[in-house]
């Protein structure tokens, strides 16, 4: 079923046979052209086309050359695909190993937990990514489902997917470009580029102007991108690119060529992962040589070092990863941050690098005066803020505010709630004028009601002026805004105290000169006038004469009044953050000083600069460089490249469809929940529902106490599982026989070690976690923290074994074996209270408490003591019962293994101290 207009005929098209390009490499110079820099004259010739359009023919012809004006469509991934690569992920095949040995072993709840654990981690990794795949869908959500082109002379309707390069399509207010045009003619053409190009300020279109081939987007004003959305004025423009080779297409095209690398902690715990499995396999072919040396049989030993070898592997490293992952997922959601991936909480806490659009990121994405210069001050080079200015000269003010809520085509809607505020609807600019007025207690629909507008001339880029002619209580007025220097000319008068005054030559430059101070503080300057009229004009009338100039506003994008302490705050904890914008160098530049963002001696970088660059270059600019001005989707890749090159870990955040393919390639892509496109919150991996800088404030904070928290808990385990090994291989050395069953084994890792650790995951961040710069580590464990697990399990084991000792020469091998296993489970229970903190002692930890790891404890602590004093429960394990002195022996052992590192950390702080 077709929905196509009836067409409306528009003169008569020639018969001739135009040619379409005849294979791809010249389908791809036909897109790659440089059209902005050719007259439309070139790009009409260029593309075979002519002023009324191509014929149906022609048009279907170049379809079947080009393809359809769509973007390509990656095939979805298999729920089988995704399995595998879960299944296949080197921490996965660790766990998967672990639970066919204890299968082997008959350890069947032991086997049971681990295949759980491995469900679970497969299941949230398939969700995670089937989410993660819809970026090309919302891409192409945005394209405009039909067009309006002239085929043959005649207007029509046609779906937006038939469009080809020589199409004719006509622009008209609020529609949306189905492609990328060469504009041909344009009347007051206003296009809202803000997704593509990152600019807040809607962009004056020119088909008559020429760029250099290099220019930016942003300077391209005689083209109109595909999802651009005209805001004021009309226009007609011939197609040049469709499709994938669209702007936006682009940018599709690089969202589905980067795969994104894992984050570094996943890198990190497959790793760890990787070099415990190497330690466990060579720890069990030692057992088995060493014993099979001394002519012990092969199966105990066998059944020894399977159980050696399950022990290193770390089954609840990747649950407790996952859930304490998890848990930061749910702390910042309450505090308006929407995790997308687990892994993104932990990342962000390891950034160095915050990469920040500006428009709606770092400034609040709306236009607001913020200055005013009325007759008497402009006179003086003097300007006020509105409040000011209103106070000082109201009547002056109330005819500015007439005059720039009368030419004026916003709207504003009601707000649902006062906290919100009104929104504006057409252009910001405008609509900042409209706010202005009713600030300054002048509804602009009750104005616009009383004082009918009789005529108007749209604004135009060659003018730099719109002006509009109302009936003022029976007198045709003439309300004029615009540029001041193409104003000035058509002004006689100036409006003063006592009324209209001759415009002298020295209020001329002294306007011109506050215009131009304004312009340097990144401020957008419009000049207000107005002139009385006999009647209603005519047509033809130069209504634009012996105007009487009533002042000038300055307005700009301000910044988020709470990003300036969130970047201070970023600083403190060494953390630099790095302003990437589409917007022109001078705004970039004042709105980062304003904001703390750049410091004296830091670069500015544009585009253009940038394009010179090669990658070494652009390495060491990346260095120094604090702002990036006008740059182009493919330069916001690079940039995070070059950052991610030098070594750093890098955030980007972003809200338009032009940071997609960087929040994808960056180590954390996080996208703005408001303001942001479905491309950006679908490419990101946090989304910041509240659209404030200051949330990733927090998300750094939570991304360092995840973080750290699983260094405890690795430091955790891991200081056990070297105790276990020099506790077997030594003993097995001497020739005894094993200090520890391999019931023994398992039941030390899976009772005294998963539940604390579980709790350790959730410890509170320290109170100075703020205070230190970004987690470098490559490895879980960093050369420091890896001495001092490695000497508490030296620790631990010379304490095991010397119970075994004794033991052994006061009741046999089994009294020697149980009160190893004592002093080996109550150590690590214990050693969980003084793991909280690697400075701080057990005791001072009282303003972040943790019940969680008390009841864990307590578990732990009751679950070794049912075993330990159940006589048929203990002879299962290959122990047997002890008595009063046994006991506070091993008791007096688990202690020492706290004494012992309450001392490393107070020597720890005495070294720090001095």
């Amino acid at each position: 079923m077709s929905n196509h207009q009836p067409p409306k005929r528009r003169g008569q098209h020639s018969a001739a046979r135009i040619r379409a390009p005849k294979n791809a490499e010249e389908r791809q110079n036909v897109a790659q052209h440089a059209w902005h820099a050719m007259s439309r004259e070139q790009a009409i010739k260029e593309l075979d086309t002519f002023p009324d359009g191509l014929s149906p023919s022609t048009a279907h012809d170049r379809l079947a050359e080009f393809g359809p004006n769509e973007l390509n469509a990656k095939p979805p991934r298999t729920l089988a695909n995704m399995v595998r690569e879960q299944l296949s992920d080197p921490m996965i095949l660790i766990l998967l190993t672990a639970a066919a040995l204890s299968a082997l072993l008959q350890e069947w709840v032991e086997a049971g937990i681990i295949a759980a654990i491995v469900v679970v981690n497969a299941v949230i990794g398939i969700v995670q990514e089937q989410k993660a795949q819809s970026s090309l869908e919302a891409l192409r959500s945005l394209s405009a489902p039909e067009a309006r082109v002239m085929r043959g002379g005649i207007e029509t309707v046609v779906p937006a997917r038939d469009l080809v390069p020589g199409d004719l399509v006509l622009l008209g207010d609020g529609s949306m470009a189905p492609a990328d045009l060469r504009l041909t003619s344009t009347a007051g053409l206003r296009m809202q580029e803000a997704a593509l190009t990152g600019e807040s300020v809607p962009t004056d279109k020119n088909a008559a102007s020429e760029a250099l081939p290099g220019a930016p987007l942003g300077d391209r004003a005689n083209m109109a991108f595909a999802t651009a959305i005209v805001t004021a004025g009309r226009g007609e423009g011939v197609v040049v690119a469709t499709g994938m080779n669209t702007e936006v297409g682009r940018i599709a095209g690089m969202l589905e060529e980067s795969d994104g690398l894992d984050t570094p902690i996943k890198r990190k715990l497959a790793s760890f992962g990787k070099g415990l499995t190497i330690v466990g396999v060579i720890a069990a072919l030692a057992v088995i040589a060493i014993g099979l040396a001394y002519g012990r049989p092969l199966a105990p030993l066998l059944l020894l070092a399977v159980s050696l070898a399950i022990s290193v592997i770390p089954e609840s490293l990747p649950a407790t990863a996952t859930v304490t992952m998890a848990l930061g997922v749910q702390r910042m959601a309450q505090h308006e941050a929407l995790v997308r991936r687990l892994p993104a909480v932990e990342t962000l806490g390891g950034a160095t690098v915050i990469c920040t659009d500006k428009t709606g990121t770092l400034t609040e994405n709306r236009m607001n005066v913020v200055r005013v210069a009325l007759g008497p001050d402009l006179a003086r080079k003097r300007q006020l803020d509105p409040e000011q200015a209103r106070e000082k000269h109201a009547r002056l003010f109330e005819h500015l505010a007439f005059t720039a809520v009368l030419c004026n085509d916003a709207v504003l809607s009601p707000a649902e709630s006062e906290a919100v505020g009104d929104t504006v609807i057409g252009d910001p600019t405008e609509g900042a004028l409209l706010l202005l007025a009713r600030d300054g207690g002048i509804d602009p629909g009750e104005l616009r009601a009383a004082y009918p507008r009789l005529a108007e001339r749209p604004f135009d880029s060659d003018r730099k002026r719109m002006s509009t002619v109302n009936d003022r209580e029976g007198q045709a007025v003439v309300s004029v805004k615009g540029a001041l220097d193409s104003m000035l000319p058509r002004c006689a008068y100036l409006l003063d105290q006592d009324g209209p005054r001759p415009l002298t030559d020295e209020d001329r430059e002294h306007a011109l000169a506050l215009a131009q101070t304004l312009s340097d503080e990144a401020l957008r300057v419009l000049a207000f006038a107005t002139r009385a009229l006999a009647g209603a004009p005519d047509e033809d009338d130069d209504i634009e004469r012996d105007l009487v100039l009533i002042g000038i506003v300055g307005m700009m994008d301000p910044p988020r009044p709470d990003v300036r302490h969130a970047v201070e705050t970023c600083r403190t904890a060494g953390v630099r953050t790095v302003m990437i914008t589409g917007d022109h160098a001078a705004t970039a530049r004042a709105i980062g000083r304003d904001l703390g963002i750049h410091r004296p001696g830091d670069l500015v970088v544009t585009g253009e600069e940038l394009d010179r660059m090669d990658d070494e270059a652009l390495d060491e600019a990346v260095k120094h460089a604090s702002i990036f001005a006008r740059v182009s989707p493919l330069h916001k890749l690079r940039i995070v490249r070059a950052l991610q090159h030098g070594g750093e870990v890098t955030a980007m955040t972003g809200d338009g469809v032009n940071d997609a393919p960087a929040l994808k390639a960056a180590d954390i892509g996080v996208a703005m929940g408001i303001t942001g496109t479905d491309v950006a919150k679908d490419a990101s991996d946090m989304i910041l529902m509240d659209d404030r800088f200051t949330t990733i404030v927090y998300a750094v904070r939570e991304g360092r106490r995840v973080f750290r928290n699983i260094q405890k808990v690795v430091a955790f385990l891991v200081a056990d599982n070297v105790a276990q090994i020099i506790v077997l291989l030594t003993a097995l050395a001497l020739n005894w026989n094993a200090p520890l069953t391999a019931v023994m084994i398992l039941w030390v890792n899976l009772a005294t070690a998963s539940l604390p650790a579980l709790a350790l995951g959730v410890e509170p961040a320290s109170r100075h976690i703020m205070e230190h710069p970004p987690m470098r580590a490559n490895n879980l464990l960093d050369a420091k923290l890896a001495r001092r697990v490695g000497f508490q399990g030296v620790f631990i084991a010379v304490l095991a074994l010397a119970a075994f000792a004794i033991g052994r020469e006061a009741g046999g091998d089994a009294l020697g074996c149980t009160m190893a296993f004592g002093t080996l489970a109550f150590s690590q229970v214990l050693r969980a209270l003084n793991q909280r903190s690697t400075t701080d002692p057990v005791w001072d930890r009282g303003e972040t408490r943790n019940p969680q790891l008390a009841w864990a404890v307590g578990a732990s602590f009751a679950l070794m003591m049912i075993v330990l004093l159940v006589p048929p429960v203990i002879e299962a394990f290959g122990g047997t019962s002890m008595n009063a002195w046994q006991w506070a022996l091993v008791g007096g052992f688990a202690l020492l293994s706290v004494v012992q590192t309450e001392i490393a950390k107070a020597i720890g702080r005495w070294r720090a101290k001095s």
